[in-house]
């Protein structure tokens, strides 16, 4: 089942297939902030030392981020549906582990299998879409709903998290279930079969996928666990230093190799890097935020669960609204314009956060803040999806796919580590003047975004809507309008 560009109508069976996708990639990004406010109730129930309670979070992102290379390619190699059905599989079990474990180190385990299980179904979806939706209006109005989904799990997550611990930190686990069977039976009947997937691509690179894999789990583990080492302790370089061995082995390889795990060439495709550099500072300074956010308005301001769930309210129910028209703003005026003025809107909202204090005002700072905020997220994070994946060859938009998730959890890791520095750098208690210099730091990197966005307007090589084809080597890049 595919669907040509000159075939505009979708019948029951590809919306259904769309519906299942995008719901899976909604239970994905929930789980990446839902945990974010129970964190407090799941601590005093098990009983658990801060140290620890930071890995309920890392766990999962030490999973997700660690596999999303491989298990994009592993979608590619293997066949797509195949791979996200078995990893769905998976998401249901461990969710419902999680919230039945009552030991914390279970519960760490139950949410790194998680983390691993959507390191391989967000690849493997996505690249379904895209090789099941023709380029162009089709594929943008398709990833434009599959993006919303995402962006409102991700954005609503704090929110429905708020409402669920107040019934018990367990619920938070245990509401993906029903959702997850569910999807996995629809999608064994509704899910398409391409033609010619499921045979692979005449070989296996296991050394690229042993040494890219170990390489980005001892990167995302050293970053996650520098707050608490230290940056400069042995551990940390250590794992770091390593992580960087390995990474150089997998290049070396990767151009030696006759079939690659990953086609380095794909990176000459300035918009596609551009795409992966934004996600990097969309998803690292967001996540970064909320956590601070969290900080501030429960600890600092005393404010309930659910008041600070519903602070978020404005900027989640804004991307569920809007994100959906997004395929058509991309159709009209190109993903780099959307990015560009997405970014603005990211420095605008962080920017307003700066006058943080103990008596903030809800019309002048938290709700037009969190609206910018819901702008910037509404308008990036579909037209990214677009631009990364526009000109990428079928047989590796599972690739194409794994790198930008890989950017946006190791983004997520990477600036949240940064800011966690900064907010326990007195010994560890949260003071206002840490909260404010959490939030430049979220300003400043959101700077550096609106800076390489404006280099994708300006670029030479323009392309239409999304971004410039990134063809195989040899391969001549057509110069579209409209990038």
């Amino acid at each position: 089942m595919s669907l040509t560009s000159h075939d505009q109508r979708w019948d029951a069976r590809l919306w259904g297939a769309l519906t299942v996708l995008s719901a899976v990639i909604f239970l994905d990004a929930l789980d990446v902030s839902m945990v974010g406010v129970a964190l407090p109730s799941i601590q005093a129930d098990l009983g658990l030392s801060t140290s620890t309670l930071q890995w309920v979070v890392s766990g999962y992102v030490l999973g997700y981020g660690g596999l999303l290379l491989l298990g994009g390619r592993t979608a590619d190699l293997l066949g797509r549906r195949r791979v996200f059905l078995t990893a769905l599989a998976v998401f249901a079990v461990a969710s419902l582990l999680g919230g039945l474990v009552d030991n914390g180190s279970l519960l760490i385990v139950a949410r790194f299998i998680k983390g691993i299980s959507a390191a391989f179904t967000a690849p493997a979806a996505l690249s379904i879409i895209t090789t099941t939706f023709a380029e162009g209006p089709a594929r943008n109005r398709a990833l434009s709903i599959f993006t919303a989904c995402g962006a409102s799990g991700f954005s609503l997550g704090l929110v429905l998290s708020g409402f669920l611990t107040e019934l018990g930190w367990r619920w938070t686990f245990l509401m993906p279930v029903p959702v997850a069977i569910i999807a996995l039976a629809a999608g064994f009947k509704l899910l398409p079969r391409h033609s010619g997937e499921e045979r692979g691509h005449g070989g296996h690179d296991l050394v690229g996928a042993a040494t890219i894999t170990f390489s980005m789990l001892l990167f995302v583990f050293a970053v996650v666990q520098a707050p608490e080492a230290g940056w400069s302790s042995a551990r940390t370089l250590g794992t770091l230093a390593v992580a960087a061995a390995l990474l150089a082995v997998f290049i070396v390889t990767e151009l030696r190799v006759r079939h690659p795990l990953v086609r380095l060439s794909i990176l000459r495709s300035g918009p596609l890097v551009r795409a992966n550099l934004g996600l990097v500072i969309l998803f690292g300074s967001y996540v970064s935020f909320q956590f601070v956010a969290m900080q501030y308005f429960q600890n600092l301001l005393g404010w309930s669960a659910l008041h600070t769930a519903l602070a978020f309210l404005p900027a989640g129910l804004l991307v569920a609204l809007t994100s959906t028209k997004m395929g058509d703003f991309a159709d009209r005026f190109g993903t780099a314009r959307l990015i560009a003025i997405g970014s603005v809107a990211l420095v605008g909202g962080y920017g307003l956060f700066l006058g943080a204090g103990e008596h903030p005002s809800l019309v002048t700072m938290i709700i037009p803040g969190m609206l910018l905020l819901g702008v910037a997220f509404a308008l990036m994070f579909p037209s990214l999806n677009i631009q990364a994946t526009a000109g990428v060859p079928d047989d590796e938009q599972g690739l194409a796919s794994g790198l930008l998730n890989t950017s946006g959890q190791v983004g997520g890791a990477l600036v949240l580590a940064i800011v966690t520095a900064v907010v326990t750098a007195n010994g560890g208690a949260v003071t206002m003047p840490a909260i404010r210099s959490s939030f430049v730091v979220c300003a400043v990197i959101a700077l550096v975004g609106l800076g390489i966005a404006l280099t994708g307007l300006f670029a030479r090589r323009a392309t239409s809507p999304a971004a410039e084809p990134a063809t195989r080597e040899g391969d001549e890049l057509p110069v579209l309008e409209n990038a």
